[in-house]
């Protein structure tokens, strides 16, 4: 449920959205709003306080709150161009470096892509898995696959939101999602194949693909529709392709969500052809909506027919420290079933104890609805900040949903030589290259808007708007 103040900025921004209050207008005053809503002068403060913070309205001194002038929408980057050429893919050691310096807390970290964990909710984790850690003694033992059963009966629950009916069996429960991207990968190639990729796609997609000596073939992908099926179509005349991976929901690092009807003629497309579709779903509880998108795997058959592997996890919408994530591989369960085996034996017990018992507790919508509504502050206030500190040439993506961002700087801009400059300057960013098999993106650059604090955001603003004027 929301809070009272919140109950008062949605009051408030809604009579802005509809036109009934608009730039300059004042607002209705403390103590009439507070009068019209039956509720406290102070909730009505903090309610006012929420909405100074998503730019909608201003003090004035001696005089009230004012609605502020909306900033200019900055146009979102223009389809990618990527050569239709299998390639092989060489992200060297900068992803790695990337890493290694998110634990550094002197530095503004925009680069890499963890979640806000700093919040109640979260916090919960630990008094729950304490409580596992007394209660049950099974947490000495093996979770071999396909993971621990409670887990899998919750998560098959969750992906009803997703139009996915499933049974808990057809779940393999992994260390992340990004094993079991791994894992989906291994099942449906072998080393040499060509698999066809969202461009730009997200870096982790790309070392995956590097590190099992396949080849990307890089699809032309729009910042708001995503993957171009005319290209895919074409690319799948002229190439063999023996995989597609793509996040269909709030990709990384583009932040589109692919319409329902873009969903259905992918899957029809590459089911024609007997291509699997592997499904990076981690993101798409992180709608800025109350509906969660459906999943590509929706408009599939079900059980041993299906030909796409979903992929996701708790990583993003939880926590990334439980390393809770799981693959729904439809037709290749037993192959993922057995490379789980091979890759890990098993999986880490008191993870999955605690993330089942968190699910089960029924507080994780709770959490996302939160979390949905201070991601879309936080990116109304990155928005904001590059209005102000960004050279007008700027072009932005607007994501629906997650934390991620992608910025198309002026042609001229080296992201790697800003990427040096701005972490002398204690600023983490993720450089565009990193997310092209080719090298492509050299003046892009990716962006987490979710992790840090206003002022921290705004601080790497200036910075950046300094480096780049």
């Amino acid at each position: 449920m929301s809070t009272l103040y919140q109950k008062v900025a949605d009051h408030i921004s809604d009579q802005i959205n509809n036109g009934l209050l608009q730039a300059g207008e004042k607002v209705p005053s403390v103590r009439q709003c507070s009068a019209e809503l039956g509720i406290s002068m102070t909730t009505v403060i903090r309610g006012y306080e929420l909405l100074q913070d998503q730019h909608l309205i201003e003090p004035r001194p001696q005089s009230g709150f004012y609605v502020l002038a909306p900033f200019e929408k900055s146009a979102p980057p223009e389809i990618s161009q990527p050569e239709l050429t299998p390639s092989e893919v060489n992200l060297d050691e900068l992803a790695v470096r990337l890493l290694q310096t998110s634990k550094d807390k002197n530095i503004i970290q925009l680069g890499t892509a963890p979640p806000q964990t700093e919040v109640p909710s979260v916090k919960l984790i630990n008094r729950i898995m304490i409580k596992v850690i007394k209660d049950d003694d099974s947490i000495a033992e093996y979770d071999p696959p396909p993971g621990n059963e409670n887990l899998r009966r919750q998560i098959a629950r969750r992906m009803l939101n997703a139009g996915v009916n499933i049974n808990p069996n057809e779940i393999v429960i992994t260390t992340g999602c990004q094993e079991a991207m791994t894992l989906c990968l291994r099942a449906v190639t072998k080393p040499g194949d060509t698999v066809v990729i969202e461009s730009p796609s997200y870096f982790g997609t790309l070392k995956a693909i590097e590190t099992l000596g396949l080849k990307a073939l890089e699809i032309p992908t729009d910042a708001e529709n995503g993957m171009s099926l005319t290209a895919l179509e074409l690319a799948l005349r002229e190439w063999d392709i023996r995989a597609c991976i793509l996040t269909p929901n709030f990709s990384n690092p583009l932040g589109y969500c692919m319409s329902d009807e873009n969903k259905q003629k992918l899957r029809t497309l590459l089911k024609q052809t007997g291509i699997p579709i592997i499904e990076d779903d981690i993101y798409s509880e992180l709608s800025y909506s109350t509906q969660r998108p459906k999943a590509i795997k929706s408009f599939d058959e079900t059980g041993a027919n299906s030909n796409v592997l979903l992929c996701s996890s708790l990583s993003k919408s939880l926590s990334p420290g439980l390393r809770i994530g799981w693959a729904i591989p439809g037709k290749y369960l037993k192959q993922v079933t057995q490379l789980k085996v091979s890759n890990s034996m098993a999986g880490a017990t008191l993870p999955a104890l605690t993330a089942a018992c968190y699910l089960e507790m029924g507080i994780f919508d709770r959490h996302l609805r939160q979390m949905r509504r201070y991601y879309k502050e936080q990116r109304d206030y990155f928005l904001h900040l590059a209005s102000e500190h960004l050279p007008k040439t700027t072009r932005l993506t607007h994501p629906q949903g997650g934390y991620v961002i992608w910025l198309e700087l002026d042609e001229g801009v080296d992201s790697m030589k800003l990427y040096e400059t701005a972490l002398a300057k204690r600023v983490s960013i993720a450089p565009g290259p990193l997310f092209s098999a080719s090298g492509q993106y050299k003046n892009f650059i990716r962006v987490n808007y979710g992790k840090a604090s206003k002022s921290d955001l705004e601080k790497a603003m200036i910075t950046l708007g300094v480096l780049l004027s």
